[in-house]
């Protein structure tokens, strides 16, 4: 297996990955690289003011239509949404409608941080939650069917602000990063992307809309009813359209973390995590580390290298300690899988033999009846290449004593915050 010369990607990453003939440097290590104005020529000051103009536009509209709410934003209760929420609240005077699709699969952190940012932000909240029964169906259908339990979540998530946009009459969506951007680079911040179908189907949904499932185990017309997305026509009655915020700021999931824990009392957990060093980012989502883990049963990598890419790009990690993070943490099996195997109503052996024929073959092979990775980037040495990607290092260091709240480092634990929602781990998962 090609992996990426700086950070730790595989050339098998997800949704896609390109690699430079000349250095071997991935598509996702460009892209960050393209936020260094010097690098790219991104004036940043210029498109805070194209974000600023946005915002006016937005209100105008709304004063037009009489409305109350001039955008909306989809909120989970994570780092990002409470970041896009105070950014707009606080320095452009926005009036954001917020809009939670509820997956059924939260963390008590998660929820404990959607009551602050209700309550912080003093905006409205509109949330809806999944029928827990068809959940169940829908969970383990798809888990059958593509490997991810969490289908619902990505096609809820993407479908409710536009119902909801459409409803009201509301033409604004802002969303956080372009998270595919952020990991592997499929687009450029030339490109300027907006929230489109094509994108909520092809990449958030698997390619499959909600009413292909009709009639397949056990799926009902109730059950995708919150997956239906708008007609064209109502969509374009509104002039409904989505932006992303990471396209007009220099996205830095850490400074926001910070700013948003000083700000509006964000928290992160203070206990390990099964799956990644990292504490502050989709701690909200509980099923996020048997999500995690079917990547890594799939293509023989999961969050541990998504995280430590990143700090490897900011230059807050050497090359050296993301490996380190990865041998940890990315073959761990979640303490959570047999909760989610219950809840699904398999058995954690059927679950293996689910998802066993969708296996890599690039990187996995079976010997004596048992998986086996051919193999992992630990396993690589560094050479010229990765010594020649290097980029330069940051005073900020990922482990360093200051950054004790939000990464785990072992030798210097972080320290309680005084509630259990932060402080326990959660076998179980909270539906409300």
């Amino acid at each position: 297996m090609e992996y990426c010369s700086r950070c730790l990607y595989p050339a098998n990453a997800k949704p896609t990955i390109i690699f430079d003939e000349e250095d071997g440097v991935c598509s996702g290590c460009n892209y960050h690289a393209s936020r260094e104005s010097r690098l790219a020529n991104i004036d940043w000051d210029e498109r805070e003011r194209m974000f600023a103009r946005i915002c006016e536009e937005a209100k105008r509209l709304a004063k037009e239509r009489g409305n109350p709410y001039d955008c909306i934003v989809p909120v989970s209760g994570g780092k990002d949404s409470h970041y896009q929420v105070w950014l707009l609240k606080e320095r452009y005077g926005m009036t954001p409608l917020l809009v939670t699709f509820n997956h059924a699969f939260n963390s008590p952190i998660g929820d404990r941080n959607l009551a602050n940012l209700v309550e912080k932000s003093g905006c409205e909240h509109i949330r809806q939650t999944a029928g827990l029964d068809s959940v169940r169906r829908l969970s383990l259908h798809m888990l059958k069917t593509v490997g991810d339990l969490t289908w619902h979540y990505h096609a809820g998530i993407r479908t409710l602000p536009f119902r909801v946009a459409v409803e009201k009459n509301i033409p604004l969506i802002v969303w956080g990063e372009h998270g595919f951007a952020e990991l592997t680079g499929i687009v450029t911040l030339e490109d300027f992307v907006e929230f489109t179908k094509w994108t909520r189907k092809e990449h958030d949904m698997r390619g499959i809309e909600a009413h292909e499932l009709i009639g397949k185990g056990g799926i009902t017309a109730s059950d995708i009813a919150p997956y239906v997305f708008p007609t064209d026509e109502e969509i374009e009655r509104v002039g409904v359209r989505g932006i992303y915020m990471s396209n007009f700021f220099k996205w830095d999931a850490k400074f926001q973390v910070e700013t948003v824990m000083r700000q509006w009392d964000f928290s992160p957990v203070s206990y390990e995590r099964d799956r990644t060093f990292n504490l502050y980012a989709k701690v909200e989502d509980h099923a996020n580390d048997v999500h995690d883990y079917l990547k890594f049963l799939k293509f023989g990598y999961g969050r541990a290298t998504d995280d430590a890419s990143m700090e490897i790009r900011h230059g807050r990690m050497t090359r050296e300690e993301g490996i380190e993070q990865v041998r940890h943490y990315d073959a761990r099996e979640p303490r959570t899988l047999a909760f989610y195997c219950e809840l699904m109503g398999i058995s954690v052996d059927e679950f293996y033999r689910i998802i066993e024929p969708m296996r890599d073959p690039a990187i996995w092979e079976k010997v004596n009846g048992d998986w086996r990775m051919k193999d992992a980037v630990y396993r690589h040495p560094i050479g010229a290449a990765e010594e020649a990607a290097r980029v330069k290092q940051n005073v900020d260091r990922t482990f360093s004593p200051a950054n004790q709240a939000l990464y785990f480092n072992p030798l210097n634990p972080p320290l309680k915050r005084g509630f259990p929602a932060a402080d326990e781990f959660p076998l179980r998962c909270q539906v409300l």
